[in-house]
């Protein structure tokens, strides 16, 4: 099994493309008006319309709904990205803060009040985990 993306359902497909265009600087694949996808090294950032849920089951997810999943991407220099950051994301939840496990971690919410976290290994310990 591989895992290989995660998928954004979205009422404003534009605008959460458009915002994570901006903050993970990769360019969106769009497929459809109402499906497009971010490609890293490791998986996809998927996002799709509210249109696009009835093709799986209606009524099956809901947009702006998310309690308990954090995106996160691995950047090189997380400081750096919090500084770009704060031109447009409104809703920082914290500072970049060095965690008790190795990461310097950004965290704040997209658009739609997902969570998405920004991190960089600054330990010994993280910097090897995250460079095999």
């Amino acid at each position: 099994m591989n895992f290989v993306s995660i998928r954004i359902i979205t009422a404003d497909i534009t605008r959460l493309v458009d915002f994570y265009e901006r903050a993970t600087g990769l360019p969106a694949h769009w497929s459809t008006e109402d499906f497009a996808e971010l490609t890293t090294p490791s998986a996809t950032l998927a996002i799709g319309s509210t249109r696009t849920v009835p093709l799986f089951a209606p009524d099956s997810a809901h947009p702006a709904d998310n309690h308990s999943v954090i995106i996160e991407f691995l950047v090189d220099d997380v400081d750096t990205i919090y500084k770009n950051l704060t031109s447009f994301v409104t809703d920082f939840v914290n500072e970049p803060t060095t965690m008790p496990w190795g990461n310097r971690a950004l965290l704040f919410r997209d658009p739609d009040g997902n969570l998405i976290n920004f991190f960089t290994p600054v330990t010994l310990a993280a910097i090897e985990k995250f460079s095999r």
